[in-house]
């Protein structure tokens, strides 16, 4: 559930990425990278789980698949904050400093 969910979030961010190409100004490209990134990994967790496991590892319990779940939910919602924490750092907009010193970015 960890990596369907990664993936998931890997494919939405991909196809908003895209349809924006010409103007990267909200970093989605950044956004994901990360998702992938975190695919990647999860991916290889499930490879290493199936060799440990065998088939077991394609029936887990329910309560199981709830914290995979979950914690990929937490994995998605930790990218969102490194995301924005980007941007309130890069300020693409100039909103921040706009708001903080009065001032255009310009």
């Amino acid at each position: 559930m960890t990596l369907l969910t990664t993936v998931a979030a890997a494919i939405i961010c991909t196809i908003l990425w895209y349809r924006n190409l010409p103007g990267n100004e909200m970093r989605l490209g950044t956004l994901s990278l990360m998702f992938w990134g975190a695919s990647v990994m999860w991916f290889v967790d499930a490879i290493f789980g199936y060799m440990e496991d065998g088939m077991a590892f394609f029936n887990p319990d329910l309560s199981d698949m709830l914290n995979e779940f979950y914690l990929g939910l937490s994995v998605v919602s930790l990218g969102l904050i490194i995301w924005l924490v980007i941007l309130l750092i890069k300020d693409p907009r100039g909103v921040l400093k706009k708001a903080l010193f009065g001032k255009s970015s310009k």
